[in-house]
């Protein structure tokens, strides 16, 4: 079986494989453009940062020179470390720890670590432009020759020659030679590599399979991690697969996400810079194509990559002049807008002169209107002071008209009532006096029970319609004593007598005379109640029954 038999056979396999593989979604699908834009300006910003980690790394492998005997080995192993770790981020450095494995490789009794010594420096000297020395180290060796293990870095280092010369000499018929050892290259490496799953996404892409790479694409994207290396391979290709379907915002996407996950790697040899530069150029994005151009060829020439310096240059200076012609066109309509200014500043002095002196017209009128106002202002002073006043006298004839309504009705029940126990006593002691009972018609006449009782029932007819009147009375008295002189009523009684005067001064009542007379006592008894409640007051004595007079009041 032939090698290139072998090779379709393993494609095929694949293929059916990838067919069986359910669609997986992309890790980075629920972003959109515009947020990834934003993530991508954010790391841009932080570059120096991401460079400044790389060479951190980069010194702490170098010291490991310092830490045990430098055998041949060692040697041979840590600068083929360094080589690699300097590979897409200083060529030059790259090239020299790669030449300095050669020299323990070529010590080594192992020819096939001679062998790829060699290789990768021929890969290397093809990155930097240096196509004759490469050539000349490719030449001494056949891949008939080449122990298996040798081979992937030779069919590698032999198609990136072709790649790399074609791009700085612009002879595009090499491109078969390139194709030939890339298929070679697929030959010969694991079906488990990441190299070879990747290779096979393009070999799909170049036979027209594009659902099956995208699938096979997403299913690496899951793999690899976020923001690795190998994920900025993935990103790109993924970019690419959608450039085919014509999706233009998700190739955007995604090559902006590979170009993301390089700078935080700090691979300064990329392609996802230069083509997210072109396909904004190409829409019309001329600001951004630029500034992407420029990190790209800042890359470029701090990476001592030539294939693409030369790369860069075929639109580099499109993208630059285009970038001139329109910062030109936008300097001319700023001039052309200046212009516009400076005709509408003319004319907004000439408006401002205008209106201060309509302003200042108006001013004087302000002045005119604010004496007017101010004597408006004192007749609403005195409206409302008189307002208020009538409000207060409003209040207190409402309130005694609700008191009059009251007394009148309650009057009217007892003179009623009254009028009848009268009658009922005249004819009692008619009873008595027509049977000539005098001993009893004398004691009833004189006992004064009956009297008692009307009092009685007085008081207790005064108490429940004072209080139906002004039902938190007897609270509201309380809470302006101090705790120890609070009257409370004893059981059964609604007031007291103590309650009672304040009832009657309540009702406008201030007579004391007239408050003795009515509670049956002296008017000694009467002065020295009220002293004694107004030196229990919290507030000032001489205000106390003014603030009496407010309990239970209504406003209207």
């Amino acid at each position: 079986m032939t090698r290139t038999t072998f090779f379709k056979l393993r494609l095929i396999a694949t293929a059916c494989l990838l067919a069986a593989v359910s669609f997986i979604a992309p890790l980075h699908a629920e972003e959109t453009l515009k947020e990834v834009a934003k993530r991508l300006d954010l790391v841009l910003a932080d570059k120096k940062l991401y460079v400044e980690h790389k060479e951190r790394e980069l010194e702490r492998l170098k010291e490991l020179f310092g830490r045990q005997t430098a055998s041949a080995e060692y040697e041979y192993e840590i600068n083929t470390r360094l080589s690699d770790a300097y590979r897409k981020f200083q060529l030059d450095s790259a090239i020299a720890y790669a030449q300095k494995a050669v020299e323990p490789a070529r010590q080594l009794a192992d020819p096939a670590l001679k062998a790829l010594a060699e290789i990768k420096l021929a890969e290397l000297y093809s990155y930097g432009g240096k196509f004759r020395e490469s050539e000349d180290l490719l030449r001494r060796y056949h891949a008939k020759s080449l122990p298996a293990r040798v081979l992937p870095a030779y069919y590698e280092a032999c198609g990136h020659f072709y790649s790399h010369y074609a791009t700085i000499a612009n002879q595009p018929g090499y491109s078969e030679q390139t194709v030939a050892y890339r298929d070679s290259l697929q030959a010969v490496l694991p079906d488990s590599t990441f190299s070879y799953k990747i290779n096979l996404v393009y070999e799909l892409l170049g036979a027209h399979r594009i659902q099956e790479a995208e699938n096979l694409l997403h299913t690496l994207e899951r793999q690899v991690g976020h923001d690795t290396p190998e994920y900025a391979g993935v990103a790109y290709a993924l970019g690419v697969v959608h450039g085919r379907t014509g999706e233009r915002d998700e190739q955007k996407k995604y090559y902006m996400l590979s170009v993301i996950a390089d700078v935080k790697n700090a691979i300064r040899e990329n392609q996802s810079f230069i083509d997210l530069a072109i396909i904004c150029y190409r829409d019309g994005e001329i600001g951004e194509a630029f500034r992407y151009s420029q990190f790209a060829m800042e890359d470029a020439i701090l990476s001592g990559m030539q294939f693409r310096t030369a790369q860069l240059s075929t639109f580099y200076s499109i993208i630059n002049a285009s970038y001139q012609e329109r910062e030109a066109r936008t300097s001319s309509k700023l001039k052309s807008y200046l212009i516009c200014i400076s005709l509408l500043t003319l004319f907004l002095i000439l408006l401002v002169a205008y209106v201060y002196r309509q302003m200042r017209k108006v001013s004087l009128i302000k002045e005119k209107l604010a004496v007017t106002n101010s004597r408006l202002a004192s007749l609403n002073a005195e409206l409302n002071e008189k307002n208020t006043l009538l409000e207060g006298s409003n209040a207190k004839l409402s309130e005694a008209n609700a008191v009059k309504e009251q007394y009148i009705a309650q009057f009217f029940d007892l003179c009623s009532a009254y009028i009848d126990k009268m009658e009922e006593y005249r004819k009692g002691l008619f009873k008595l006096g027509a049977n000539k009972q005098y001993e009893a018609l004398m004691r009833k006449l004189k006992s004064t029970t009956v009297a008692d009782n009307e009092v009685e029932e007085l008081y207790a007819h005064f108490d429940k319609i004072f209080l139906n009147l002004y039902p938190t009375f007897v609270t509201d008295f309380n809470n302006l004593l101090e705790e120890d002189g609070k009257i409370v009523p004893r059981k059964g009684e609604l007031l007291n007598k103590e309650l009672r005067i304040y009832a009657l001064f309540r009702l406008g009542i201030t007579d004391s005379l007239k408050i003795a007379a009515f509670l049956r006592c002296s008017l000694s008894t009467i002065y020295n109640y009220r002293t004694k409640i107004r030196n229990k007051a919290v507030c000032e004595r001489d205000h106390f029954e003014e603030m009496v007079m407010k309990i239970g009041r209504r406003t209207h």
